[in-house]
Formats: C-alpha cells, sequence, structure tokens
C-alpha cells in the first residue's frame, strides 16, 4: 500500500494483485483544479510504469467533487482500457455522485458497486 500526498491533501493507492484501489480522501472535495491536477499526475505516474488490469475508485469519504475530478476519473479510464479489457468501477458512491454521473451520463460508463469488496469479487469475476 502507497498514499500519495499532496501539500496535505491525500489519495491512498493500494494494489491487490493487478488491480489498484485509489481512495480519496474528503480534501478532494474542496481542493483547487490545479491541486486535483496535480494529485492526478501524482497518482497516474506510478500507474503508467506498471499499469493495473483495472481500478476502483472507492469514493465512500467522498460526497460531491466537479468537472476535473471527473476528467481525472476519465484519464484513469482510458489509461485501463488502452492496457486491454480492465475495467474503471466506483464504489462507495454517495447519493448526490450517483445523481451527477445519472445527469452526465457516466453512470453508462463505470459501474457502480456499493462496496471495494462488491467490486473486486465483480472483477475477480471477470477476469
Amino acid at each position: 500500500m502507497s498514499r500519495v500526498a499532496t501539500h496535505g491533501e491525500s489519495f491512498q493507492v493500494q494494489r491487490r494483485g493487478d488491480v489498484v484501489i485509489v481512495i480519496p480522501s474528503t480534501d478532494v472535495e474542496c481542493l483547487s483544479d490545479s491541486m486535483i491536477e496535480q494529485a492526478a499526475q501524482l497518482v497516474l505516474a506510478p500507474l503508467k510504469e506498471d499499469p493495473p488490469s483495472s481500478i476502483i475508485f472507492d469514493l465512500s469519504q467522498v460526497q460531491y467533487f466537479g468537472s476535473l475530478f471527473i476528467t481525472f476519473l476519465l484519464r484513469c479510464h482510458l489509461m485501463v482500457k488502452k492496457q486491454g479489457d480492465g475495467e474503471l468501477v466506483l464504489a462507495g458512491v454517495s447519493n448526490r455522485i450517483r445523481e451527477l454521473l445519472r445527469m452526465t451520463n457516466l453512470d453508462t460508463l463505470w459501474a457502480l458497486y456499493d462496496t471495494v469488496a462488491e467490486a473486486l469479487d465483480a472483477l475477480q469475476g471477470t477476469e
């Protein structure tokens, strides 16, 4: 397990086999656009060197986010898709974020799970 921090704001990145779990803290809700971009660069850099088959974003600590965070999710999604048949999925999604994803039609792009354990089970069932 590794922790990526930017100016006191952090993401945890855990690897379980070929699956990476990215856990943003509640701090992501109040990060400036430049800070999210900086954090995205720090999270993505090691993943580019050793790409995972799939990524789970554990959003259980996050109640909402903006368009730049959605762009970060899309970048991660594209990285996984370039590697093959992997998936990016979201776990622990709040009602507010579910509504945002529904409005942007991104709930059709990413599977949503109540827990990380459910997401891991689903991904391991597809591998």
